[in-house]
């Protein structure tokens, strides 16, 4: 018998040797990337490093070039439509729908998935799960922001996929509306997600993994801790002493900082401990992997 946890790392994303070419140059070089179910994988880089060429070729949308892909378990350019069912995706922005009431939208896009999905969420359970009861009978063109981008993450629901790409969620959002939004995918534990971003702190706190791809490559892969250990090496610890500032770059600031405490106790003022950000290593994983120009 299959246990929870073994069911918890099945596949459903399995990329190997992934190139995407447009005329003599690669744009994506030979990626390998894997997403387990219920795992939430964060997808950084820069602008021009392959993302969006990665997931259009995973969502089925563009052709790869070489490499082996499967997407629940099926290779993305010989999708169905029953297998399209299984996919969310929520884009960027969408500017259609205006006139529609929220759930009279939510209740149309269920009865096309219905064939393929009997689990189809229902326009009122969607509607609570988002947080946009209060909306139901709202037009689409009258929400704000934050309501909107619930709105959109419902549509990308409403077929209770295995599978939600999210495309730079959050882009243009102010700080509630970023809150609200992550409060919304905190409760999709059971649905896989692979999200594209540009905002550091928010894969930092949405992904349980993150990969990082630079000039068509994935040139790191793990958790915000194991990133920051493979590149951050020492710690830097800044603290004063009598008076005068000290700034070092250790090794183990724990053993450090309990010796320099049974050395001095109190005379040891203002003590900071700075362990490599995600950002501190996202620009230094960035800076080590794009080419150098001729």
């Amino acid at each position: 018998m299959t246990s929870a946890g073994d069911r918890a790392k099945r596949p459903v994303v399995e990329v190997r040797g992934l190139r995407v070419r447009y005329g003599p140059r690669d744009v994506v070089d030979g990626v390998d990337l894997t997403v387990a179910e219920g795992e939430v994988v964060a997808l950084l880089g820069p602008n021009g490093a392959g993302k969006t060429t990665t997931i259009e070729v995973l969502e089925g949308f563009r052709k790869r070039s070489a490499g082996e892909v499967r997407v629940l378990g099926v290779d993305p350019e010989r999708g169905d439509e029953a297998w399209r069912a299984r996919l969310g995706v929520v884009l960027q922005s969408w500017r259609d729908h205006g006139r529609w009431r929220v759930r009279e939208l939510l209740s149309y896009l269920a009865a096309l998935y219905a064939p393929y999905r009997p689990d189809v969420f229902g326009a009122d359970e969607l509607l609570a799960l988002v947080g946009l009861t209060d909306h139901a009978r709202s037009r689409v063109g009258v929400l704000s922001g934050g309501q909107r981008r619930r709105l959109d993450v419902a549509i990308g629901l409403v077929g209770r996929p295995d599978l939600l790409f999210l495309d730079e969620p959050t882009v243009g959002f102010d700080p509630e509306a970023r809150r609200e939004f992550h409060e919304v995918l905190g409760r999709l534990s059971a649905t896989a997600v692979l999200l594209t971003t540009h905002d550091l702190a928010e894969a930092e706190k949405l992904a349980d993994r993150i990969a990082v791809l630079v000039a068509g490559r994935v040139v790191a892969d793990g958790t915000a801790a194991e990133l920051a250990a493979r590149i951050a090496g020492d710690t830097e610890v800044r603290y004063r002493l009598h008076g005068r500032e000290h700034v070092l770059s250790v090794a183990d600031s724990t053993d450090y900082v309990r010796e320099l405490f049974a050395e001095h106790g109190r005379a040891v003022d203002d003590l900071e401990v700075r362990r490599a950000s995600l950002e501190d290593v996202y620009l230094a994983l960035v800076r080590e992997s794009e080419p150098v120009s001729a």
